[in-house]
């Protein structure tokens, strides 16, 4: 028989990233962002071609799907090309 740790209002919060890891916050409509570290109980985003970071909840925050990361990758390819982003 399979158990469980605990109920799931206690499960341990997600582990912290490292700086630039690409993620997708499920609370902004699978916004695709930059890890840019952490702000009291919140993790800072900021969008993959530059602009405001912004805060989400670590629970909503997961790893992007292969085409996810690689639609991100190219959009910020294609805006440093075009001298959006440095």
């Amino acid at each position: 028989m399979c158990t469980e740790d605990g109920p799931p209002s206690k499960q341990k919060p997600p582990q912290v990233p490292s700086t630039g890891t690409l993620l997708v916050d499920t609370g902004r409509r699978d916004q695709v962002g930059e890890f840019r570290g952490t702000a009291g109980p919140y993790w800072s985003l900021r969008p993959v071609c530059g602009g405001t970071e912004w805060e989400a909840e670590p629970v909503n925050v997961r790893e992007p799907s292969p085409m996810e990361r690689l639609r991100a990758e190219i959009a910020r390819c294609n805006a440093r090309s075009e001298g959006r982003i440095l």
